[in-house]
């Protein structure tokens, strides 16, 4: 809720259309529910580093006459599976350490 008294909070959106889709959603919904709205819209632009593109399609919603979906953005800036490299972590011995702690106190005597 602090969003709504917020002095600096046109300067908090990243682009305009962030901030005619806040004002659409005071004007449609409760305060409560167009400032949690408005927040989930700014982690889904950082956390997905979709800012421009998010703001496109707030504009196409706001052209629409619609409110924005967070399902729908949220399944549609979801990261591509098949680009997340897969990693296999390969565990050393616990002997390999204890070797490297008896080279160690070798030296150090």
């Amino acid at each position: 809720m602090a969003l709504l008294n917020l002095v600096y909070r046109d300067q908090l959106f990243p682009r305009e259309a962030y901030r005619l889709t806040f004002d659409r959603l005071c004007e449609q919904l409760s305060s409560r529910a167009a400032c949690k709205t408005t927040v989930e819209l700014l982690s889904l632009a950082h956390e997905r580093a979709c800012k421009a593109e998010l703001a496109h399609a707030l504009e196409q919603n706001l052209a629409d006459g619609r409110l924005p979906d967070l399902d729908e953005l949220r399944s549609r800036f979801a990261p591509d599976p098949a680009a997340v490299p897969q990693v296999h972590v390969q565990l050393t011995s616990l002997r390999d350490y204890e070797a490297l702690l008896t080279l160690s106190q070798e030296m150090t005597a």
